[in-house]
């Protein structure tokens, strides 16, 4: 089983693009790709998806070997095989951690999630998501108003094992 990110955290970006990466999350990234070493740079998968996204994700190599993996199994002429090639293929670039624990977002992604001088880190289990800190507090708000018809006291690990409806599960 592989290990999963826990945790969330706010890191400064740099003028040039480069932000730490904090250690806990280092060490899943680091299981995850098959060819690192201490003396290596980690690699990674980016997925900025499309123009409407105000995050990136990021994933282990292994995660990205899993997902891919997953998608070779649905036939190759469907809309769904098709769409999540085109997010997981298309709408994704390779990165590296250096040595020192930094990634650094190219410009034209940080562009696009209007990141600038800080970013919003948080867990997602096989991947992290990175926001603008603005973006994920206007984002986390539709979180919000699906839990607030649930009352203060109900516990979400009570979804574990049901099936969840289309229209139930949507973000």
């Amino acid at each position: 089983m592989a290990r999963k990110f826990r945790g969330s955290e706010e890191v400064k970006v740099d003028s040039k693009g480069r932000m730490s990466i904090p250690a806990r999350f280092r060490r899943v990234f680091e299981a995850g790709d098959p060819d690192w070493s201490p003396a290596e740079r980690t690699h990674i998968v980016i997925v900025y998806g499309p123009a409407d996204w105000k995050r990136l994700e990021i994933y282990t190599v292994a995660a990205t070997e899993r997902i891919d993996a997953e998608i070779d199994q649905l036939p190759r002429a469907t809309f769904q095989r098709q769409w999540l090639e085109t997010l997981m293929n298309g709408h994704a670039t390779d990165a590296e951690i250096d040595t020192e624990g930094r990634l650094v977002l190219p410009q034209k992604l940080r562009d696009k999630i209007g990141l600038q001088n800080e970013a919003f880190l948080t867990s997602k289990g096989d991947y992290i998501e990175v926001w603008s800190p603005d973006n994920y507090s206007e984002a986390s708000g539709s979180l919000q108003d699906f839990m607030s018809q649930y009352p203060p006291d109900f516990d979400p690990r009570s979804f574990l094992g049901q099936p969840i409806a289309p229209e139930q599960g949507k973000v």
